[in-house]
């Protein structure tokens, strides 16, 4: 689910970037705001952080006592993404294994569908194996699975989610 946020940040702008001009020294603090904010990458309570809207306010900088840099208050609008439990999303599938298949959805690098969760499907191997069911609807590389989330687990240490999905539930499963 994509949430728009309003977020306090403190952007560092060092001696040799400040101009005496009000539109340069916007422009650094905008630069140096989208800069950290794609370092950022993701947070647990906020999901992976999508794009700045607005610039909301600049507050009044400090000097930092030992390098001269300027430290900078400002709020600002954006947008994240975040995996809820109970969520409909679509993944594309880009590793199929024997126990189940790994989709990305979105900024979401590991979403596991266990074998177990798509109960109609039968594991076929080969040099592409994909999942197969009576129907002869396929599970494979690259292809557009619909989904319901049943768990999120967040890494701290890689700032990234991970997920746990099913296709236990009406109109789930791969989307043609």
């Amino acid at each position: 689910m994509f949430l728009k946020v309003q977020l306090p940040w403190n952007v560092i702008i060092s001696a040799e970037d400040l101009d005496a001009k009000g539109l340069m020294l916007q422009r650094s603090i905008i630069i140096r705001l989208l800069d950290d904010f794609a370092c950022k990458k993701a947070t647990k309570d906020l999901g992976y952080f999508s794009a700045v809207t607005t610039l909301d306010s600049i507050g009044e900088g400090k000097v930092r006592q030992h390098s001269g840099d300027v430290l900078f208050p400002v709020v600002f609008s954006g947008i994240t993404f975040k995996l809820f439990r109970g969520e409909i999303l679509d993944g594309v599938v880009h590793k199929v294994l024997k126990h189940g298949v790994f989709l990305r959805c979105g900024p979401v690098e590991n979403v596991y569908l266990s074998n177990l969760k798509m109960a109609d499907y039968k594991y076929v191997p080969g040099e592409n194996p994909i999942f197969l069911n009576d129907k002869l609807s396929k599970i494979g590389k690259d292809v557009t699975v619909r989904f319901m989330v049943i768990g999120t687990k967040w890494l701290e240490v890689e700032r990234e989610f991970q997920a746990l999905v099913s296709l236990e539930g009406d109109f789930l499963g791969p989307v043609s």
